[in-house]
């Protein structure tokens, strides 16, 4: 087999196949390879017309079918499986050869693959994915990892299949080294975890305190679209509210099971946000509203505990109420970018990454799933000031939110008041009240820390590091 193609993908599920159609609608080449030969013989068959692909049966044909230096994508499960196909199709390259690893891979795992890889001169490119089957194939946000001459030979490709901003530029860019793409890619999907939690409270309040239905509900979420909550989570939430269940004739929220799952990126950003020593309150949130969705028998077995009983809003307080909770999401989800975007400042900094927030807020403004309007704004406001220690330091979010602070309040209130959980909400809230707060109370933390387990502390009028001696005179002594 000659060498022909501009880049092969192994791994031809859903994901795997429309990144490799994307490709080949994009002018390259692509060899196709995968485990079983009848996806790789049904793709050609389906989508030949598409482009030129070059299927491939065995490993040995697919690695002889691409141009040197060989780019060869792998589109399987996480893991194992992803360990498995590096072992079968490393010592078939050369030195100078890129293997793309598109899954959604933990970060860790990624930089081990590229220091193994790396020692054997084969380039390992950990590339986080966003956009879902249709991003695939359409366009999707790419957050490649890997050395940059890795990307040299890469970037003019994911540049060509990326989605594209308004202002056309591609929604890819050379994250970082090592495991840089994949954790971006995870704290992204940590921002999805919370901007759907935080949706998905609205809803619940505009319906169990403002009295809508879900079909009012769907025409205000497209009325909020039309505004600076323009964004393709709050789109594709107007539809599914809009949708009736062809069985039964009711509103299809209401037919559907309330247990959420979750794949794991959530949680890994949550960990690592705790390794890191980095709050995420508001995604963690998130991850544990998922979780105790699912605990269906504990949930039934506390359904009798006692609450308040409250009548819904109806008339213009409804329509008040309506425009509250749209400041208060408006506000929580800027507080869910600011932790995501601190989390990622973190981890650049723990991991010597070097990682350009501007550019990361740039490459989200379209193709991913957290695609929205304000990411604009997000992006000028790392470009004016890349040094900017925190969204909420811009002049321009901090006055929003200022100006937004009220109704939100007014809003968690209602929701507490109405027995009506909202902790994405409430978490957001607290955050924003503990950076503006003067002092907190840790100073007690750190009191009873040193009082139970001589753990000592720091003053604020003096420097050193103290112990009292609580069981003895209470004198307090140098401990430095």
């Amino acid at each position: 087999m000659s060498a022909t193609a501009d880049i092969g993908v192994t791994g031809l599920a859903v994901m795997g196949s429309n990144l490799a159609r994307n490709f080949a609608r994009h002018g390259f080449t692509v060899a196709l390879h995968n485990r079983t030969t009848a996806k790789t013989t049904a793709l050609v068959d389906e989508h030949g017309d598409e482009g030129d692909f070059v299927a491939a049966h065995t490993p040995e044909e697919f690695v002889a079918a691409l141009k040197r230096p060989r780019r060869l994508v792998v589109m399987v499960k996480a893991g194992d499986p992803t360990d498995a196909v590096i072992r079968e199709f490393a010592p078939l390259l050369e030195d100078g050869d890129v293997i793309i690893d598109g899954g959604n891979a933990h970060f860790e795992d990624t930089r081990r693959r590229e220091r193994e890889l790396r020692d054997q001169g084969i380039h390992f490119v950990g590339t986080g994915i966003s956009g879902g089957e249709e991003g695939a194939l359409n366009g999707p946000s790419i957050m490649p990892g890997g050395s940059e001459h890795s990307y040299e030979s890469l970037g003019p490709l994911l540049e060509r299949i990326a989605a594209k901003a308004k202002d056309g530029t591609p929604c890819t860019t050379h994250i970082g080294p090592d495991g840089a793409g994949h954790f971006v890619k995870m704290v992204h999907n940590g921002i999805e975890y919370a901007d759907m939690q935080l949706i998905a409270e609205a809803y619940d309040l505009l319906r169990a305190v403002g009295g809508y239905t879900p079909e009012q509900i769907s025409g205000i979420f497209r009325t909020w679209n039309t505004g600076r909550l323009d964004s393709y989570l709050i789109e594709i939430t107007a539809e599914v509210l809009a949708h009736t269940d062809a069985a039964t004739g009711r509103p299809f929220v209401d037919v559907v099971a309330d247990e959420a799952e979750q794949k794991g990126t959530g949680r890994w950003t949550v960990q690592t946000a705790l390794d890191l020593g980095v709050p995420v309150s508001g995604i963690a949130e998130a991850v544990f509203a998922r979780s105790l969705s699912g605990h269906a028998d504990l949930r039934a077995a506390s359904r009798d505990l006692p609450g308040p009983h409250a009548d819904a809003l109806s008339g213009r307080a409804a329509a008040d109420f309506a425009d509250r909770v749209e400041q208060a999401l408006y506000a929580s989800k800027i507080v869910s970018y600011t932790q995501g975007f601190h989390q990622i400042q973190a981890g650049s900094d723990a991991y010597d990454w070097d990682i350009d927030l501007g550019r990361i807020a740039a490459i989200w403004r379209g193709g991913c799933i957290i695609r929205a309007a304000f990411l604009d704004r997000i992006t000028a406001a790392y470009d004016g000031s890349p040094d900017l220690p925190s969204l909420l330091s811009d002049p321009r979010f901090a006055e929003e939110i200022g100006a937004a602070q009220d109704d939100w309040r007014a809003v968690v209130a209602a929701a507490v008041a109405g027995g009506v959980p909202v902790p994405g909400f409430s978490a957001a809230l607290a955050y924003y009240d503990a950076l503006r707060a003067e002092r907190l109370p840790a100073a007690l933390t750190q009191g009873q820390r040193d009082f139970f387990g001589a753990h000592t502390y720091r003053r604020g009028d003096r420097e050193g590091v103290f112990h009292t001696l609580w069981g003895g005179s209470r004198d307090e002594v140098d401990a430095g």
